[in-house]
C-alpha cells in the first residue's frame, strides 16, 4: 500500500502526539478513503450530465433563494410578522 505524509496544524498536532493509543494513520486513512469514494460516486452520477456550469450556477441561485425564503417565513411565524410573499 502506498505511503502519505500529511501535514497539521501545531496544536492538533500536539493533540495527535500525546495520544499514541490511537491509530491515527488508520483513522486518516480511512477518512481520505470514504471522502474518495463519495467523490467517484459523484463523478460517476454525473459523467453523463448534459449541464453547464451556467445551468449549475442558476440551479445552485434557485436553491439557495428558496432555503432562504422559507427560513425567512420559518422565523416570521415564530416571531409572529407577516411571512415573506414574494
Amino acid at each position: 500500500m502506498p505511503n502519505m505524509t500529511l501535514s497539521l496544524p501545531e496544536d492538533v498536532y500536539n493533540i495527535v502526539k500525546t495520544h499514541k493509543e490511537v491509530r491515527w494513520s488508520e483513522i486518516a486513512r480511512r477518512a481520505i478513503e470514504d471522502y474518495a469514494k463519495k467523490i467517484a460516486l459523484l463523478n460517476s452520477i454525473t459523467s453523463e450530465s448534459e449541464l453547464t456550469e451556467d445551468d449549475i450556477m442558476a440551479l445552485d441561485v434557485k436553491i439557495k433563494s428558496g432555503v432562504q425564503k422559507h427560513y425567512k417565513n420559518k422565523f416570521a411565524k415564530i416571531a409572529g410578522t407577516k411571512p415573506d410573499s414574494s
